[in-house]
């Protein structure tokens, strides 16, 4: 089966699943276009779903994306792949497609979310994922098929099902369509750290025993940044949501993410956490492996 799937749920998810399932309902720069098309719009909840396909120059080399878009109605949101204290995130499954390698689902920067189990990590309005698609048979048509499942939260989180469809012709076809929003969201995907390149990670401290274990990061943004934020992912592993430590000053922030017990705490030693820092002027990723 071909898929990209979500980091899995952890205990920590449980309860907001639950109500998922009890209200359950079906339903790197770029330049240059040269392709795009459409799929038909598909209504969800508050929410309606397309794919969206283009050939752009990515890095000097065409690469085939699509995209999965999704808009929402006011005051919904929908979540990123970790989707912070509460919440589930997207799933994509492309089985049933023809002629397709591999699909890569890219993540724009999300922002973060106050609500009643804490804080969740999504967007709102509307969000394109890229797809970058690698074709079993260079030059012949794709045939993209996808089984979707997306939570949309405002009071209560619903979890929505929709099956798309969309045909990418070989070749090149002139009209640039919808394929000026991939290269829109595209840009929005966190790049990777750089030496002297912001937003970056400065300094980590692992207290992880003890009876308030947490992690303290600091980070360093543009000294003109507007705000910055920074989260955190740990595979199958729970990470509290970071908090900020103060104000942000000069560019210069400390983040806290604080664990409920050692025990809790334990399960993220030896395994590499992806930091994510994201500002009004963009969003880098990195690693750090805890000791």
């Amino acid at each position: 089966m071909l898929s990209s799937d979500p980091l899995p749920l952890t205990g920590r998810f449980l309860p907001a699943l639950l109500l998922l399932a009890a209200l359950s309902v079906s339903g790197a720069g770029a330049q240059g276009v040269a392709r795009a098309e459409e799929s038909s719009w598909i209504k969800a909840t508050d929410s309606k779903v397309r794919l969206i396909g283009g050939t752009l120059d990515v890095q000097g080399q065409d690469t085939i994306l699509a995209g999965v878009q999704i808009r929402m109605d006011a005051g919904w949101k929908t979540y990123w792949r970790n989707p912070g204290d509460s919440g589930v995130p997207p799933s994509f499954d492309w089985s049933g497609s023809k002629n397709l390698k591999h699909a890569e689902v890219l993540y724009p920067a999300p922002r973060r979310f106050a609500d009643a189990a804490g804080a969740a990590i999504g967007y709102v309005d509307e969000v394109v994922f890229p797809v970058k698609i690698t074709p079993e048979r260079p030059g012949a048509p794709v045939e993209l098929k996808l089984n979707l499942t997306y939570g949309l939260c405002k009071d209560l989180c619903i979890p929505n099902e929709v099956s798309l469809s969309l045909a990418l012709p070989s070749g090149q076809a002139e009209g640039q369509g919808e394929a000026p929003l991939l290269k829109r969201f595209l840009d929005l995907v966190p790049k990777p750290a750089e030496a002297g390149a912001l937003p970056a990670v400065s300094g980590v401290q692992a207290k992880l025993d003890g009876p308030q274990p947490q992690i303290a990061i600091d980070t360093q943004f543009p000294a003109d940044a507007q705000g910055g934020d920074l989260f955190i992912e740990a595979g199958d592993a729970f990470v509290p949501v970071p908090k900020p430590a103060g104000p942000l000053a000069d560019g210069k922030q400390r983040f806290i993410a604080t664990f409920d017990s050692a025990a809790e705490a334990a399960k993220i030693k030896g395994k590499p956490l992806t930091l994510t820092l994201v500002y009004d002027g963009g969003a880098r990723a990195t690693t750090w492996t805890v000791e």
